[in-house]
Parts: structure tokens; sequence; C-alpha cells
């Protein structure tokens, strides 16, 4: 008598293996068909408590089981009705290795997700012959009991800037831990009214806990975070200052271009790149164009070192020092006679209280550009989402992954 037996394969408690059918030549599907032990007594598949009568039997579903080998494996259940005093009507027995409604098992859900956090959707569902829906869906559910809630405890330094979500200017607003680097929260655009509904979702234990803000200098966000936290300290990052500077150097390289003439026009032409590098990231190719560049033009070579010396002002931790640093920067770029910096000067003025808060919190939003090159990879290889709140559920996974 042969040992040999499929019944270890498939461990359902209350059910028995009846037979199976191997289709095709080529092995290339199976089925095995099941039914309910009689010998236990059905579980409502709502409340799960035990049945007291049968209603019907001899019900008939195919559920989609894991590959076995190279063969697509499916089960043909047989499963009963019962009725449940404690739902107060008649209901589908519960099975321990499906979902009522579901076509496919826990185990190849759990598949399914694990997969997809390293394919796309559409290379899971070519991979095991499935709807590419039925995979979002499956991914879509494992992902909303961990990531659907939004949980705000704990929270005391927040990071908020946003993300470009589509092509048109369409954004979304992400709220994250500094410490952890988590995302607590998004919404849809970057203005007032999307920072109220994370604000309103706080409980006001919640928000007295919030130490500071790290964020651009965006003033609906601004606007926000004063109104909901009084207290809270804003902080505006480093990269968006610099950043704000480098649009100003590329207006004045622009402006000394076209008064430029002769060879000294044909040095500062397609030079953008050159001044808005750090240093140290300059090729062997790009030095000598640098230094010829800032030997021709002395305007130029004045922003260029206003650009090192503005980094300065996120060097010290101590305000005094940042005061004073902040000041003699003001006072060096004031002696450029051009609008650009003149502006720039005015709005360093206006928000210099967030810069001067970075000596007592030195935070910024660097982990949420991090976020915005994952969000970007995702994108990419997804070739952009449909569904905007699976988007946000896949950005969350990456996070923590």
């Amino acid at each position: 008598m042969s040992g040999l037996s499929i019944t270890g394969y498939f461990p359902f408690k209350r059910m028995k293996i009846l037979e199976q059918h191997i289709h095709h030549e080529d092995a290339s599907s199976a089925c095995i068909h099941l039914a309910s032990d009689r010998r236990y007594t059905p579980l409502g598949h709502d409340c799960g408590q035990a049945a007291t009568t049968t209603h019907s039997q001899g019900y008939v579903r195919i559920i989609r089981d894991l590959n076995m080998a190279q063969a697509q494996l499916f089960l043909q259940v047989q499963y009963r009705k019962i009725w449940c005093s404690v739902c107060g009507g008649v209901r589908v027995e519960k099975l321990s290795f499906a979902d009522a409604g579901h076509r496919v098992t826990h185990r190849l859900a759990q598949y399914i997700h694990a997969l997809c956090k390293k394919l796309t959707v559409k290379d899971v569902a070519e991979h095991l012959s499935l709807d590419p829906k039925t995979v979002k869906e499956i991914d879509k559910s494992f992902l909303e009991q961990t990531f659907g809630p939004d949980d705000f405890t704990g929270l005391r330094v927040l990071m908020i800037d946003e993300i470009a979500l589509h092509k048109g200017h369409r954004y979304m607003t992400v709220v994250a831990d500094y410490f952890t680097g988590r995302v607590v929260w998004r919404g849809r655009n970057r203005d007032k009214k999307t920072l109220d509904i994370f604000f309103q979702s706080l409980t006001k234990e919640q928000k007295r806990s919030i130490e500071a803000v790290a964020l651009d200098m965006w003033e609906p966000f601004i606007n926000r975070v004063r109104h909901y936290l009084p207290k809270a300290r804003i902080v505006f990052d480093f990269f968006h200052v610099v950043q704000g500077l480098g649009r100003v150097i590329d207006r004045v390289r622009r402006s000394e271009y076209a008064q430029a003439q002769g060879p000294k026009r044909q040095v500062i032409k397609g030079s953008r790149y050159l001044l808005l590098k750090n240093e140290e990231n300059l090729t062997d190719e790009q030095r000598p164009k640098l230094a010829q560049l800032l030997e021709v033009n002395q305007t130029l070579a004045s922003v260029y070192i206003l650009k090192d010396q503005l980094k300065m002002l996120y060097y010290w931790s101590q305000r005094r020092q940042v005061q004073q640093t902040l000041d003699d920067w003001c006072r060096m770029a004031g002696q450029l006679d051009h609008p650009a910096v003149t502006a720039f000067i005015k709005r360093l003025r206006f928000f210099a209280y967030g810069i001067l808060n970075h000596a007592d919190y030195p935070i910024g939003t660097s982990r949420l550009e991090g976020i915005n090159n994952k969000i970007k990879v995702i994108k990419r290889k997804a070739y952009g989402f449909q569904d905007d709140h699976y988007f946000i559920l896949k950005v969350k996974q990456a996070c923590v992954a």
C-alpha cells in the first residue's frame, strides 16, 4: 500500500479531501475536491459560533490556491449553509482557509501581497495568471489593515511638505514624524483646507505635545501651523532656503548674460549648473570652467560666495550667532544692485524666525525628500496610479520597508 498522500499540503480544519484531478496533458492545472467534515459542527462565518441547525448543504465554490510546482491549483469546495442564532439568519459556514465570497485562499492572498512589495501589480498578475484588479484589491486589503488607520500617537516634531502626485501641478501634502520618518497623514492639494483636515483630526492633547514643525516657506502651511499649534516652533528647511537662493542666482546669471558681450557672453552661456552645484560635486571638467566664469564676472562671483555663506545660517547652534550671520549676509547681499537679490533679502528678513528656530531645533524636511524619491520609484514602476488611496498606502508601506 502506497504511503504517498497530498493531505499534508492541505491542512484545512473541518474539511476532508475527496479526490483530485489533473487537467491537461502537461499538468498545467489541477483541482482538489474538498467537502465539509460532518464530524464537526459547522461555525458561522461572521460570528464564529457553533451552529445548532444546518439549513442546507451541497453548495460548491471554486477557490484558487497556491500553485503546486508549475500547476495552477484550484479547490472545489462543498460547503453548508447554517442557521445562526447569534447573527439571526442563514449564513455560510466558516472556512479556515478562505473568506466567504473570496476566490483565493488566505495563503495565496498572503503570497500575492508579499510579491507586490517588490513587483508591480501587472507583473504579479501575469506571474499567477490572475486579473490585475484581483491582485490590486488583495494587496490593497492587506495595506488597509496595516496602514489604513491614521496613527497620531507619540508626535513631538513634525515634517510637512508637498509632493507632486501627477503632472499638471497636482500635489499631495505629507505629514511625517521627524524622529521615525513615519508618514502619519496625507491629503490632496497643498492649501489651508488640506492642513485643516489634518489638525482637526488631532486631539487637544496631541496638539499640545507637538513642539516643532519643519516645513518650507509656504504661507498656507505656516498660517495653519500658527493657528492650530501656537506654541510650536516653526523651522524652515535648509534645502528650501538654499533652493530659493538658487532661483535668485539663475535670475542674476540671465541678467548678466543679457548685458555681456563678446567672449564673456560665451563664458556665461550654459553656466547655470556650475553656479548651483556644490563645489565637492563638480567634475574635473567643470572646475576650470567655473574658475573662468568667476574671473570674468564679478557679480556672479559675488552671488557664488553668498551661496556658500548662506549655508552658515544652519551651522550655528546659538540663536545670537545665527542672527549675526543673517545680518552679515543680508548686508553683503545688499551691495548687489539686483531686484531678485533685494526681494530675497526681504524674504529672509520676513521669515527670519523660522531660520533662528533651527538653532533650538536642528530639524528639516530632508527625510521627506527621501520619501519623495521613493514615490517617484513607485509611480515609475506602476506607470502611474489611478487609485490615489492605493497609491498613498503603497507610499506608507515603502516608508517603513
